[in-house]
């Protein structure tokens, strides 16, 4: 799978490894300069993430949340950030008392989606596939946009495939 073919991670200038099914950077120029234009933390702390700079994302992170605790968006990139460190069992925690206040929202297929991650990047394949496969159903059911339903449908196809290997 080329490059072009790599889904959208949603900000401008990244794009999901479909090896992986994390966030990188593919075009640093559009990336900068929708971070310049944003001026939202949030998505800050996604951007360094997706240049896998894991320690510096959690100082943003922290600094963003003094400004807004409340934030769900937040609280969901601080569950990526403790994927990203191997804190599966807590990134889950997070995530899982994130779902009730997302229920029925258009956030809750993008919960569902960073759930798969957490199990994707800790090798629970299977577990992680019936995770994609409810953010996928979510997504179609509210007409998400074809970026996210793709995104969807290449993890849990990533996710299948690995889970028939074990």
């Amino acid at each position: 799978m080329g490059l072009k073919d790599w889904p959208s991670a949603g900000f401008p200038g990244t794009a999901v490894n479909p090896e992986t099914l994390l966030p990188e950077v593919v075009d640093e120029e559009a990336c900068e300069l929708a971070l310049e234009e944003s001026g939202d933390a949030a998505d800050r702390v996604f951007v360094l993430l997706a240049r896998g700079l894991t320690a510096e994302a959690a100082d943003a992170a922290a600094t963003a949340r003094l400004s807004d605790p409340g934030s769900l968006r937040l609280q969901v990139l601080d569950a990526d950030i403790l994927r990203a460190s191997k804190h599966f069992d807590r990134a889950e925690k997070i995530l899982r008392a994130v779902l009730p206040e997302v229920a029925g929202k258009p956030m809750e297929a993008w919960v569902f989606q960073q759930l798969g991650k957490v199990y994707f990047s800790n090798g629970a394949f299977e577990t992680a596939a019936k995770t994609f496969a409810t953010a996928l159903e979510l997504r179609v059911v509210s007409g998400s946009d074809a970026s996210a339903i793709y995104s969807a449908t290449v993890s849990l196809k990533r996710a299948l495939d690995l889970a028939e290997r074990e």
